[in-house]
């Protein structure tokens, strides 16, 4: 099966009000590429909690607002939507990715389960994993510092039929980082590495997105279940990357034959 993907690589948001109008639009343009399914940098709603950005404090009501929005603008394009966003539980904020169906339905929520340290006073983490299925895709999520770093979050999904890993994330250009200008470059960040190396261990397609930013340490990229990349989205540059995946490349043999040690 051919399956088109788009990876929404847009800028941060200026306010949680303008997160929800920039998702709308990008949703609207994954339409006119024939998308299938659009995925979103991580807490792209209402933009990421960092210490070097500036978002409102979280309010459950304008989430609920800005996900019957986005919603209604993926049944509006017939797209499907994994909405980078973040969630109010017991009073406090997990980072999360929302799936919303082609017709607007809620297939559920993916948590953040493993936090990196820096997160640690600003987010909680979440529990469970699951795969989602949408016309015949079967996909998982992983977001950022967890995919990464955590193999075993990737081969969770692949192991249970997901042909394609979606892995939201937010990477911000630092003062004194090295600013890439091609995909897996030897002086680029080992993220990239990590990337390739979860599609190829697994055998499964990787797909990672980060917000366009000026002198971005990673971009957004997709990478063949054997390990070598399909494409990426120039640094810095705000846009979709779109991609026609073939999941009948994504077997999952190495991840269904791992065995714990």
């Amino acid at each position: 099966m051919i399956c088109r993907i788009a990876l929404a690589n847009i800028r941060f948001p200026g306010s949680r009000e303008e997160s929800v109008a920039l998702a709308e639009q990008a949703i609207f343009e994954a339409s006119v590429e024939h998308a299938d399914i659009v995925c979103f940098p991580e807490c792209f709603v209402p933009g990421y909690r960092g210490t070097n950005t500036q978002v409102s404090p979280p309010e459950g009501t304008f989430l609920d607002r800005a996900w019957t929005s986005v919603a209604g603008a993926a049944a509006n394009a017939n797209v499907s939507v994994i909405l980078g966003t973040e969630r109010l539980v017991e009073g406090s904020v997990v980072p999360t990715a929302l799936v919303i169906n082609r017709d607007g339905s809620v297939a559920g929520f993916q948590d953040k389960v493993q936090l990196d340290p820096s997160e640690d006073t600003i987010y909680a983490p979440g529990s469970g994993r699951q795969v989602f299925e949408n016309d015949g895709l079967k996909f998982g999520v992983v977001i950022c510092h967890e995919g990464w770093r955590y193999p075993e979050t990737v081969r969770f999904a692949a192991q249970r039929g997901a042909a394609i890993v979606f892995h939201p994330h937010f990477h911000w250009a630092e003062s004194d980082s090295y600013v890439p200008t091609s995909f897996g470059d030897p002086a680029n960040t080992f993220h990239e590495k990590a990337a390739l190396c979860r599609a190829a261990e697994n055998t499964c397609y990787f797909a990672t997105v980060n917000y366009a930013s000026a002198g971005s340490p990673t971009t957004s990229a997709v990478v063949r279940p054997d390990g070598t990349l399909l494409c990426y989205q120039p640094y810095g540059k705000e846009g979709l990357l779109v991609a026609d995946i073939d999941t009948s490349l994504a077997s999952g043999l190495l991840a269904s034959r791992y065995k714990p040690i």
